[in-house]
């Protein structure tokens, strides 16, 4: 399988972005030195493209993926596709306050801690409809990693579309986000514009 090992402050640098989309708090005191050029239009779709695929830590095959079933859904395409990247299993347990960072929610779902609608789901791809209960199971609560997490994610607000308690691990999808409910710095028009060359 695949990992993206990149070092995520160099990574958000490059790419211009707040490390706080992924749930990191830390900042680099570098600069990134751009060039005097100007950046091309191609240029600018391709960086909105790996911010996306940064933030919600899908490869290339994946996204291409979410895009062509985006591009199937009624709608526009663009925020159809930030739909789909914001329904996802490992961004959800996130949301809800679960998980301290986008790459520790997705290693919960991997080691089989997460329960949707009372079964057992370790994949992190998981696209999670209206209604859906999620939570941490019964025997992983007590675990000293998740009192760390309650600790750390107290004041944590957890998006309009969600409904989560962080004391109890639980929380229910009260229904799919709107483009205007997802907060995260990406022009999905330019990706459109990227893929539909």
């Amino acid at each position: 399988m695949a990992v993206d090992r990149t070092p995520v402050l160099k990574r958000c640098r490059s790419l211009d972005m707040d490390p706080v989309y992924l749930g990191i708090t830390k900042k680099s005191n570098r600069k990134l030195v751009r060039s005097s050029r100007k950046m091309s239009e191609y240029g600018l779709q391709l960086r909105e493209k790996q911010k996306a695929k940064f933030i919600y830590g899908v490869l290339e095959k994946p996204f291409r993926n979410y895009y062509a079933k985006a591009e199937r859904m009624k709608g526009l395409t663009g925020p159809n596709l930030m739909t789909l990247l914001e329904t996802r299993l490992d961004n959800i347990v996130f949301r809800m306050g679960f998980a301290r960072t986008r790459r520790e929610a997705r290693q919960i779902v991997g080691h089989k801690h997460i329960l949707v609608n009372g079964n057992c789901v370790n994949i992190p791809s998981y696209i999670v409809k209206a209604g859906d209960v999620i939570e941490v199971k019964e025997n992983k609560k007590t675990m000293q990693r998740y009192k760390d997490i309650v600790e750390a994610n107290n004041g944590v607000l957890v998006p309009a579309w969600l409904d989560a308690s962080v004391e109890e691990l639980k929380g229910t999808v009260k229904e799919l986000p709107s483009r205007e409910m997802i907060d995260v710095p990406v022009n999905e028009t330019l990706i459109v514009e990227l893929y539909s060359k």
